[in-house]
């Protein structure tokens, strides 16, 4: 959520202020939680999860200064070709997808609103539907992320009283949090969860709970960014 307002009258963020620290969040959320994400990816599926996701953001954490860009847009596409090459297994292509998608929603915004941060995840979501073949209902992070932008759409719709950045961050926390733990009664019909058939039903899918994670952890440290 990259400002208080959803309108373009307001202040916004500069291109490398918020969305640079909800990147840096997800990053260190990603590495933070390794061990938790791959032993939960290891109740049905092959426990690479953490592993994987971790490599690909540490190199994002070590490589930050050189992902720096004066635009959005460049700045996303630099760390989406990052997460693409260094992410391994399915989850690469797909969080590389998402970050290149969003990349595409601000292009040639200099300034950025809450309403970009909401067509940033639309884009997202939308790239991984395409490129993992999957949709909402098929055990898989677009469960978490899907619901979690669809509040955050209503809540901005909703207009006065406008939406303040902490609200809208606490919004996504709650909704992604609660999304991600109704994947548990789901049987898995898309990703490596899905080859064990019913072995995938009794826990959350390991994608959406890292979209809360990563949620929960903007929420908690939304007002002490720099």
């Amino acid at each position: 959520m990259t400002s208080p307002s959803s309108t373009p009258s307001s202040s916004p963020s500069t291109p490398d202020g918020d969305l640079a620290f909800v990147v840096r969040v997800m990053a260190r959320t990603a590495v933070d939680n390794e061990r938790a994400f791959g032993d939960l990816d290891a109740v049905a599926g092959d426990g690479d999860f953490g592993y994987s996701l971790a490599r690909g953001f540490e190199i994002v954490l070590a490589d930050w200064d050189a992902l720096a860009a004066e635009s959005s847009t460049d700045f996303l596409k630099r760390v989406a070709l990052v997460i693409s090459k260094r992410v391994g297994g399915t989850s690469g292509p797909l969080w590389g997808t998402a970050f290149l998608r969003a990349a595409g929603a601000v292009k040639d915004r200099p300034e950025l609103t809450a309403v970009d941060a909401v067509a940033m995840l639309r884009a997202a979501a939308e790239g991984i539907k395409a490129r993992g073949k999957s949709d909402l209902g098929d055990k898989t992070l677009l469960d978490a992320l899907i619901p979690m932008t669809d509040a955050l759409e209503q809540r901005l719709a909703e207009g006065e009283p406008a939406a303040g950045a902490a609200e809208l961050a606490a919004l996504a926390a709650t909704v992604a949090r609660a999304a991600a733990d109704a994947t548990t009664p789901m049987q898995a019909r898309r990703g490596r969860q899905s080859y064990t058939g019913e072995r995938s039903i009794g826990s959350p899918d390991p994608g959406a709970v890292a979209v809360a994670v990563m949620a929960e952890r903007i929420a908690a440290e939304w007002e002490t960014r720099d």
